[in-house]
Formats: C-alpha cells, structure tokens, sequence
C-alpha cells in the first residue's frame, strides 16, 4: 500500500469530485481513479459512493477517512520527530513567489519583530505549497484564495484565517494604450494582445473567472502564456500586451508605469488566506500565528492604500 493512495483518498473526501482532486494531487483523472481502487482494494471496502453526485463517501468510506486523517497526522508527526527537526526558534513557511518576492519581507518585520527566530522559505505554485504543508514539511502556508476557486483544505485539521485582500486587474503600458491597441474589450478588426498565466497556475483560473464574469465579451488574442507574474509584468511594461497583476506586483514602487484597464470591468478579488495545522503546538508557530493575526489589519490597509494609488494611476491616464 502506498501512503500516496491515502492523501489521494482525503483530497477527494475534502473536495467531493474527482476532476478537482486530481488536479490538485497534480495527476491525470485516470491516474487518480485508479489510485483510489488501489486503496479500495487494499482495505477491502469500496469508500467512493460513485453513483451519487456530487461525489461521495460510502459509509466505510466515513470511518475510513477517520483513520486516514489521523494517519498522515502521525506519519507527519513521526517525521518531524525523527527527521529534520526545526530549531525552538525556527519556523517554516510555504508560499507562491509573486507573495515572497512582495509581501513576506513587511509581514516577517511584523511577525518577528525582536530578530529572534529565523525562517525557511518554500516558494511554489499552489499544489506544491499545499502538498508540503498536508505533509507537515511546512508550519505555515500563506496563499491566494478566490471564492470561485478554493483552497479545500480539511477545517476540522487546519486554521484559517485572511491577512489581506488584493484585486487583481488588467494593465498595459502607456505605450500600448496610446497606440489604441489596449482598448477593451477589443473587437474583431482589432483584438487586444493578452499577456496570460499558464494553464497550470491558479491565478489563470482567477483571469478566467474575471474574463467570463464581466459584462461585455473580451475580443483578444493570446501573446505569450507565463507561470509567472513578475514576468508577466516586465513583459506588459515592453508593450507586448495586457496582464493581469496582482496589487503584490507593485510593492515597492515596481511596476508604476503600468496603467490599469477597464474601469473596474475586468477586475476580480483574492483573499491572501493563511493556514496552521492544529495539531502544530511548537511554541515558534504559536507566536508568529498570533502575530499574524493582529497585524491583519495593517496588511489589509497597505493593499488599500495600495489599490487607491492604482486608482490614480489609471485616472492620470484617461
């Protein structure tokens, strides 16, 4: 029995379909599906109620993903214990680039303000972070999180709470603009060139949500697809298209030559949500929890401030 068909098994039990569990164990559908019959045949019980929808759990499946829980809680436990154990004062941190590169320097001032903890930092898109910190190599992760588009993480193991909100926008350059080639939503003499996230990052389900969401129909033509957002940002700064930024991107002053499109058309909310384990007493996590809690407020009036200039931005341009 592989352990694997166990994470599989509570992924599909949190999420209830199978398409979304797959995609987040990072697998094909058929990949996926027979894991789960492996598992079903090693316990001897089928777990999946396949003939309901959405998926569900069969009564043997309930009690099963009782003991799976708990299982990977102790496996997590036991490898923290005889592995690489994290120093009293250490803690670790899952998180997706765009937020490392931006946020985390503010928050870590924030949350270790006396200098007496260090930090290891686990950069990654969302399957990756997520599965470090299901498998407790993480004490934190720090994410996106968009209602159409959840994290399914299990409540009753993990805690949530949101530090921040950003508003993810279309921009281009001045240049592009004045040229008339930026005008959404476009038409189909003249298609905007659209500077996109690569299908595997979640942020180009979010575009996508926005996209279908608003009112009028974007005419556009695809440039270059990114994984990243840093790039799509100096890719829209050559005036080679429109992307979709986060508030994150312009941390610092980068970015500010950037103007936003679309009067608020084709923008969309994330939450920046982050998770504990509760079965993670370590004093360090306990501390940097409590921190973050309180300084919630300051981030999310920072991402205010921020998004109040982005305002100004675009209105300077009209």
């Amino acid at each position: 029995m592989d352990t694997r068909w166990i994470q599989d098994f509570v992924t599909l039990a949190e999420v209830g379909n199978f398409t979304r569990a797959a995609e987040l164990r990072n697998l094909s559908q058929a990949a996926f599906s027979r894991r789960v019959q492996a598992l079903e045949h090693w316990v001897g019980a089928k777990l999946i109620d396949r003939t309901a929808f959405p998926t569900r759990l069969t009564a043997a499946g309930e009690r099963f993903r009782t003991v799976a829980i708990a299982l990977l809680d102790q496996i997590a436990d036991a490898k923290a214990e005889i592995g690489d154990v994290p120093s009293r004062n250490h803690l670790r941190v899952a998180l997706p680039y765009a937020l490392a590169t931006t946020r985390l320097p503010a928050w870590w001032a924030l949350w270790s303000p006396d200098a007496s903890m260090s930090c290891s930092v686990e950069v990654g898109n969302v399957h990756d972070t997520v599965s470090a910190f299901s498998a407790g190599s993480v004490d934190l992760l720090i994410c996106f999180h968009q209602a159409a588009h959840p994290v399914q993480l299990d409540k009753a193991r993990f805690e949530r709470h949101e530090i921040g909100i950003e508003l993810v926008r279309p921009y281009a350059s001045k240049a592009l603009l004045e040229s008339g080639k930026a005008e959404l939503p476009g038409t189909a003499l003249r298609p905007v060139p659209l500077l996109m996230y690569s299908p595997s990052v979640y942020f180009a389900r979010v575009v996508e949500t926005a996209v279908e969401d608003a009112p009028r129909r974007m005419i556009g033509f695809k440039v270059l697809e990114v994984e990243m957002s840093d790039v799509l940002g100096h890719l829209a700064q050559q005036g080679l298209g429109i992307a979709w930024l986060p508030d994150s991107s312009f941390q610092g002053g980068r970015l500010d030559d950037l103007v936003t499109l679309g009067d608020g058309e084709w923008d969309i909310g994330v939450s920046i949500v982050a998770y504990r384990a509760r079965s993670n007493h370590r004093r360090s996590v306990a501390q940097v929890w409590e921190r973050l809690v309180k300084s919630s407020l300051k981030v999310s009036t920072a991402s205010t401030v921020k998004g109040k200039a982005s305002d100004q931005r675009r209105q300077s341009s009209e």
